[in-house]
């Protein structure tokens, strides 16, 4: 088992570290030109190739989809007990407490411990928290015309494109199904690079509230995806994943989100920070459950 655990842990561990390293050592690291390429190019060819070919039935997915909906809207709805605990605007924490890192970190855990099937379970619940990030979570920081950030984003055509694939069961020509499933393959690696680049640039404070905020947010996923998975019978694999991507560490984008709100952004870096080294003796304890 030990052995097992290392070996889903270890690539997750070792590309962040990469990337921290990296920036400790006093190298550059072009950050805006590989999260555009990421998620503009990787992260809409990795959607559809993986759920092009994924071994997922239409109904299957949209429980999974709805799972994972009823999920956010809960974490939403705790915000307020979250805020009133942690004496916090509750603007500041609905970010956090609704998009964990079910990219950077979740699709590479997924992947490693549950296989291809599991990584497709994966994909959809990134796939739901991205269309809700970049739909809800774009109108709430847009300063400008919230529909016109969200249609110039390459992500929301991919989710589109790939369900309308997966309820129809058609198949992609070749040709496109090759071109996406090459330029799909640099995106997990980049994630976790960057994600450890994110981490070294990260000036964190509030540790003590950080660690507090991360405990009590991931307890709260695994229990609320845990019922929430049960009340609507997915299957075992599917709710194994649920739970892993639903307590995920605060997604890298919220810190991000919270700069272009102007919303206590070094605090919600101390979440990130906190909620993510957290997650190197948690996951592996969550892990050591499902596998």
């Amino acid at each position: 088992m030990l052995a097992e655990l290392l070996a889903v842990m270890a690539p997750v561990f070792v590309g962040a570290s990469i990337g921290f390293f990296w920036i400790r050592l006093g190298y550059t690291y072009p950050t805006d030109f590989v999260t555009k390429l990421v998620f503009n190019v990787g992260t809409p060819s990795l959607i559809l190739a993986s759920l092009s070919g994924a071994n997922i039935d239409a109904h299957t997915f949209g429980r999974t989809m709805l799972s994972t909906l009823v999920v956010l809207v809960i974490m939403a709805m705790s915000t307020a007990l979250m805020a009133l605990l942690l004496r916090k605007d509750w603007r500041v924490l609905l970010a956090p407490m609704m998009y964990p890192n079910t990219g950077n970190m979740g699709l590479p855990v997924a992947l490693y411990a549950f296989g291809k099937e599991g990584f497709a379970y994966a994909i959809t619940v990134m796939v739901t928290v991205a269309l809700v990030q970049f739909t809800f979570g774009i109108m709430m920081i847009s300063r400008s015309n919230p529909l016109k950030s969200l249609l110039r984003t390459p992500t929301v055509y991919s989710i589109l494109l790939s369900v309308a694939i997966l309820l129809t069961d058609t198949d992609l020509p070749l040709w496109i199904d090759n071109t996406v499933d090459l330029i799909s393959g640099f995106t997990v690696p980049l994630m976790l690079i960057t994600l450890g680049v994110s981490l070294a640039n990260i000036q964190v404070r509030s540790l003590s509230s950080g660690l507090k905020f991360s405990v009590l947010r991931t307890l709260l996923a695994v229990g609320v995806a845990f019922a929430v998975g049960h009340l609507l019978r997915l299957p075992p694999l599917a709710q194994s994943v649920l739970i892993m991507q639903m307590s995920m560490p605060v997604a890298v984008y919220n810190y991000l989100f919270a700069q272009r709100s102007r919303r206590e952004p070094e605090y919600v870096a101390s979440l990130v920070f906190c909620s993510t080294l957290l997650a190197f003796i948690y996951v592996p304890l969550l892990l050591a459950l499902f596998m």
